[in-house]
């Protein structure tokens, strides 16, 4: 598997990201060293497409992102998250390249589009995938094979499956549901993802009026047993799979507050105005 955009961080870069995510250096390229990046990532680094809704665009050059998720301490969606995190694995030494995936939560039956990237890696002889920039609970880093398993931290079950050659290869991640349910979460193949097709999905996941981020104003954060999420006006925080705080946010001044505690992101009063929340 060849690599593709390698662009290892500088020494400057690799302390300050270290810096962002709560680790002194990173880990050794091994399977618990890709576990111990990627659960760090996700603790630290919100997800969230406030840009979007500012107008602001999302620019894929690189030293912008770093500069936003890292130098600005903001948050980002997937072509952020995981082009940063790309850059990390080559740094620490994987071979790893970008995959494009199609998104199946909400989908109602139709089958959407490739509007998702995450990234495969070479690991003890095998592929992985490893995911920065899923907006959902925690995927642990997983080897591609079919049935394969692998637990997160806050007790999700996360399998992949291989898909039915006839509707289209691949395979398919879900996450364990009740007692005995699986969810679709999102489907893949091991094709390349080119700069040109990363560009093109981004520009119309960012851009087109279909696409859920350009009309929902969305955080979320990683905790070290579940999942934190701002959707509009309302925050929800599940430890597992159990709800533990739902509120109603009531004011712009209130949901600025809660930006900068709940995920550190700094707006200033014009701003949290230009949302159009409240």
């Amino acid at each position: 598997m060849s690599a593709l955009m390698p662009r290892t961080l500088t020494p400057a870069e690799q302390h300050a990201y270290c810096a962002r995510i709560g680790l002194t250096r990173l880990p050794q390229p091994d399977a618990a060293g890709l576990l111990v990046v990627q659960r760090a990532h996700r603790l630290a680094i919100p997800f969230e497409n406030l840009d979007i809704i500012l107008g602001r665009g999302i620019s894929l050059d690189p030293d912008h992102v770093f500069a936003k998720l890292v130098g600005a301490r903001r948050g980002g969606y997937c072509f952020e998250q995981n082009q940063l995190f790309l850059r990390v694995l080559q740094t620490m030494g994987f071979v790893a390249r970008p995959l494009l995936g199609r998104v199946w939560l909400m989908a109602n039956g139709v089958t959407p589009g490739l509007t998702h990237t995450f990234n495969l890696v070479e690991l003890d002889g095998a592929q992985w995938i490893a995911d920065a920039g899923f907006g959902g609970f925690f995927t642990p880093p997983m080897r591609v094979a079919d049935g394969g398993e692998a637990v997160a931290a806050d007790g999700g079950r996360y399998r992949l499956v291989a898909r039915d050659p006839a509707i289209e290869p691949g395979w398919m991640l879900q996450r364990a549901v009740g007692d005995n349910g699986w969810a679709d979460q999102y489907s893949f193949t091991q094709a390349p993802a080119f700069p040109a097709d990363l560009a093109l999905s981004n520009h119309w996941t960012a851009t087109s009026l279909p696409s859920r981020f350009t009309s929902n104003r969305i955080a979320s954060l990683v905790t070290p047993d579940g999942l934190l999420t701002l959707n509009g006006r309302g925050l929800t925080e599940r430890a597992g799979d159990t709800v533990v705080l739902e509120l109603e946010i009531g004011s712009a001044s209130a949901y600025r507050a809660l930006l900068v505690e709940r995920f550190g992101i700094v707006f200033d009063a014009a701003t949290v105005d230009a949302l159009g929340l409240f």
